[in-house]
């Protein structure tokens, strides 16, 4: 009886050991969150459920049959087998569909702002955690893009990867943005950063184990299905320029949806384009932005989280400048940085700032079909992307910190 019972104590503390990460003051407010988000998907007639978001295009592709063997699709694989096992496991029914993605992108969301507080734990005191936590979760409770659309779970990813970067667990860092970086792109970006903040050594064990799982993935499908996989890689790219101020430029003043033609049946329908020709070609700016963020990167000193946590926001918005199109639910990927890096007052007043000029943008001016102010707000919108670089990038080379509390004090 002795030995069983120092057993089972043996395995009560092994379970312990295992789960001593979680902060039980950091998950208030996720549990916080998550109640809220109940309640409101739980009030919410289907229709305001399915909102301004993307169920339909997600149900009609799962629909379809297997992605990337059936049919091409324009994101990378992880999402769309997530959304064919799902449409499966609920027999085809689309309103049971829609409510499970809807509670799996909340959780999802829910274990972000988690990882928001454990980031933010690296620098600030329990107090201002709390505030700047209680910003991040008003912002997004109610903010209709994070259940209408998969990117709760790119910023998931995002923030994982960037948290394990700081605790210095590289190849845990390395699975992390690598299967964020098969949900989208924007996973990756933080690479560059770890290289900084690590070293050599610690950054390419990262970046290897990142790249290894983006390469094993693309590299498997290609060789599987490669007409379908080749479709499904190029689609975006080629569809032509959308909502950026390289649309403007091009002429294009609508959304990024695809030509009417398409027939994902057909993987030769994904190399229509939807607007018009590219004036300034992509390649050509991809150069001039790299330049800048390799200068960037060549002069940075990333001795201090908050500096890493900026290069890293720095990343995002020049990812987000340079590219041909741009898609307003990305503001979930820069909230938890801007209310990271900057004091509390600016840093919620951006986030407002930033959230207000994506909801202007959709739904409340395209979805009412005023493509005419469209121009306008882009405008708008580059030049505060524009300005939040030049804050990150004050914050990098310019910031003050503290010494003795081991907080933050921002000169800006």
């Amino acid at each position: 009886m002795i030995v069983d019972f120092l057993l089972v104590k043996k395995r009560i503390i092994m379970i312990r050991n295992k789960f001593k990460f979680i902060n039980s003051n950091y998950l208030f407010f996720s549990v916080l969150f998550i109640v809220a988000r109940v309640v409101l998907i739980l009030t919410l007639p289907l229709e305001g459920l399915r909102s301004y978001g993307d169920y339909w295009n997600y149900f009609h592709i799962a629909g379809l049959g297997t992605p990337f063997v059936d049919l091409w699709v324009e994101f990378p694989p992880l999402f769309p087998f997530l959304s064919r096992l799902i449409y499966s496991l609920v027999g085809g029914s689309q309103h049971a569909f829609e409510y499970t993605l809807a509670i799996l992108f909340s959780i999802v969301q829910a274990g972000s702002l988690y990882l928001f507080q454990a980031i933010a734990g690296k620098k600030y005191s329990a107090e201002e955690i709390k505030k700047r936590t209680l910003i991040y979760l008003f912002g997004i409770v109610n903010l209709f893009y994070g259940w209408a659309y998969f990117d709760s779970l790119v910023v998931f990813t995002l923030l994982l990867g960037v948290y394990w970067i700081l605790e210095k667990k590289d190849i845990k860092a390395g699975i992390a943005l690598g299967i964020g970086g098969l949900i989208k792109w924007f996973p990756l970006l933080p690479l560059a950063a770890a290289w900084k903040w690590r070293g050599k050594k610690g950054a390419l064990r990262t970046i290897g184990t990142a790249f290894v799982l983006v390469a094993l993935a693309w590299g498997l499908l290609f060789n599987f299905s490669p007409e379908y996989t080749r479709a499904s890689f190029m689609s975006q790219g080629i569809k032509g320029s959308w909502e950026t101020i390289w649309a403007i430029i091009d002429g294009n003043l609508g959304t990024g949806n695809f030509s009417p033609e398409i027939n994902r049946l057909d993987p030769s329908t994904a190399y229509l384009s939807t607007g018009k020709e590219a004036k300034i070609s992509p390649l050509i700016s991809l150069v001039a932005f790299a330049a800048i963020g390799f200068g960037v990167f060549l002069r940075s000193k990333l001795d201090d989280e908050i500096k890493m946590l900026s290069f890293t926001g720095f990343t995002i918005v020049m990812f987000i400048l340079w590219s041909p199109g741009y898609s307003p639910q990305w503001v979930l990927l820069l909230l938890p940085f801007v209310l990271l890096c900057f004091d509390i007052l600016r840093g919620a007043l951006l986030g407002f700032i930033l959230i207000l000029i994506n909801i202007l943008e959709w739904p409340i001016f395209l979805s009412r079909g005023w493509f005419h102010l469209l121009e306008e707000i882009v405008i708008f919108r580059t030049v505060i992307l524009l300005f939040l670089a030049g804050l990150f990038v004050y914050n990098i080379f310019c910031m003050k910190t503290n010494k003795e509390g081991g907080n933050i004090e921002i000169v800006i």
